[in-house]
């Protein structure tokens, strides 16, 4: 689960890179593909994303001591959290989700102030989801600004 379904070990196979990969932007495209099969009304997608969360986190950490480094590419299950907080309780429109898909990968990969600081001071699975759950609640208040606008 940590891995995407291995998704996330694709790159590495690929290029031989052991960092910047891709895999986080293939996480990224595998939540973006399973978006349709989440709950729809906000209390049941609250529900399932509280729950997902929580266990992103013990995925996260498991993965984290097998692999024996903190935020290990081939872990991915962050990015899958931190999308779907991207695309929360918001209209499921192409739009919105890309919109919301770019601004994640944005965020993710450049981590400004505090997203990096979350990464940097929280240990284990907590750490490694936390500044992916923030990257994706920036991006879900920069879809709604975009949307707002349009």
């Amino acid at each position: 689960m940590a891995t995407g379904f291995f998704i996330s070990l694709i790159p590495k196979k690929l290029t031989g890179f052991k960092k910047f990969t891709g895999a986080g932007f293939l996480g990224t495209i595998l939540a973006f593909l399973l978006t349709p099969f989440l709950p729809e009304g906000n209390l049941a997608y609250g529900i399932f994303l509280a729950a997902f969360f929580f266990f992103s986190v013990k995925t996260a950490d498991a993965a984290s001591r097998i692999y024996g480094t903190h935020d290990d590419p081939r872990i991915v299950i962050d990015e899958v959290a931190g999308y779907w907080i991207a695309t929360a309780f918001m209209e499921r429109t192409i739009f919105s989700l890309t919109s919301a898909f770019v601004f994640f990968r944005i965020l993710d990969t450049l981590k400004p102030w505090p997203i990096k600081k979350l990464e940097k001071e929280i240990a284990g699975g907590l750490g490694i989801v936390c500044d992916d759950a923030l990257a994706g609640l920036e991006a879900n208040l920069f879809t709604r600004l975009l949307l707002g606008f349009l």
